[in-house]
């Protein structure tokens, strides 16, 4: 049987890595995982708790394809108690993780052939995705006085149908401030763009708040999820907010791609959200390894990057020392015992001389990671330079 072209999608190295170290980890090395954005916290104790007594008294069937009630009027309440915004819930719609929100949105919003914006570096599996959905992906080759976000005129001059936007960002940690967010926005509608907005790293912040798109307009569709500020990763539970007059279309394609989301998970994600000491506890420990990383990696030489406004990543240039990024990657991982992300997953052009770090584990990992680097940096790259 042949392939379909739809199915040539690149990997998602990240994934390979922790392939790679697991089998080191199998074979009876230790490795410091600083490699994935998976928080080293486990999914709220309350949460946990509450799950396991309705595990037992609930048959966890099918739920309405929008998602559970509570759940969806609970992630309203969210946007008034974090952005002051009154929400309708009827416009929330619960997803199968922020990728199943992905799919629906670009399902919803383009036809086949249309030019769809993304920021590079971002996200690999935006490209993949609508690679998948006969879509084509416009890389927007952001720079780092930018913050390596889009800027309006990245809108105007590349002839798109929609434009992506993350904020918090992976790989950088970067965020758009909200006038610029609000620019982004004008020059989207005034071209005929239709806006997405990923903010699945809302609630990792570090001086600043993010800005929700819906602060700005109503015509445009936002993603979250449960996996990164809620520590929920393994359940795939996201969301997305769409204006009133797309909430049925949404619903219709979410009713035949996905029926529902799992029911479990929605449970699960309902208790989660009650759980802000806890929470706002893991954000501590990423602010706690995020000065550690900006404090240590220019001491290895890697000081060559924007500091994170959110998230937990560093994105660092290592041009200095190689244009193999992949090749750097399996040689920390093989000779520090360290698993981080070469920027190829990130950008296709420039992401050979890249490399991203997650601090999302917790903090004696990352000081024993940079231990690791520090050791491994000046034994085979800092002296002979």
């Amino acid at each position: 049987m042949k392939n379909s072209k739809r199915s040539n999608v690149d990997p998602f190295i990240v994934m390979d890595v922790m392939e790679s170290a697991r089998i080191a980890e199998k074979n009876g090395k230790h490795i410091i995982h600083m490699e994935v954005g998976q928080p080293g916290t486990p999914a709220p104790k309350l949460a946990k708790k509450f799950i396991t007594k309705e595990i037992s008294n609930n048959n966890l069937g099918y739920t309405v394809t929008l998602g559970l009630p509570a759940l969806r009027e609970r992630i309203s309440k969210l946007y008034g108690d974090w952005y002051n915004i009154d929400l309708n819930p009827n416009r929330v719609v619960i997803t199968v993780g922020s990728s199943g929100a992905f799919i629906l949105s670009f399902t919803s919003l383009f036809n086949i052939g249309d030019r769809v914006g993304i920021a590079a570096p971002g996200y690999p599996s935006y490209r993949q995705i609508l690679k998948s959905q006969d879509l084509i992906p416009v890389d927007i080759q952001t720079e780092i006085q930018n913050k390596f976000q889009p800027i309006p005129e990245d809108i105007k001059k590349n002839n798109l149908n929609g434009i992506l936007v993350a904020s918090p960002a992976n790989p950088t940690g970067s965020m758009v401030d909200k006038e610029t967010l609000k620019n982004l926005i004008n020059s989207a509608h005034e071209n005929n763009v239709s806006f997405i907005s990923d903010e699945i790293y809302h609630g990792i912040q570090y001086e600043n708040n993010p800005t929700t798109a819906l602060e700005i307009t109503d015509k445009c569709y936002v993603i979250n999820s449960f996996s990164k500020y809620f520590s929920m990763t393994g359940w795939r539970i996201g969301w997305m907010i769409v204006p009133e007059d797309h909430v049925r279309q949404v619903e219709r394609l979410s009713q035949n791609l996905f029926i529902c989301p799992p029911h479990v998970s929605q449970l699960t994600a309902l208790s989660a959200m009650d759980a802000n000491i806890e929470l706002n506890e893991n954000v501590n420990v990423y602010k706690k390894n995020r000065e550690i990383l900006l404090e240590e990696l220019p001491k290895a030489g890697l000081g060559k990057f924007s500091p994170p406004d959110g998230a937990f990543y560093i994105y660092v240039d290592i041009s200095k020392y190689s244009n193999d990024s992949l090749n750097f990657c399996k040689e920390v991982l093989n000779k520090a015992g360290v698993a981080i992300t070469p920027g190829l997953d990130f950008d296709q052009r420039r992401g050979n001389s890249t490399i991203r770090f997650s601090y999302a584990r917790s903090t004696d990992d990352i000081v024993e990671g940079m231990k690791r680097i520090n050791l491994f940096m000046n034994e085979n790259y800092l002296k002979v330079i």
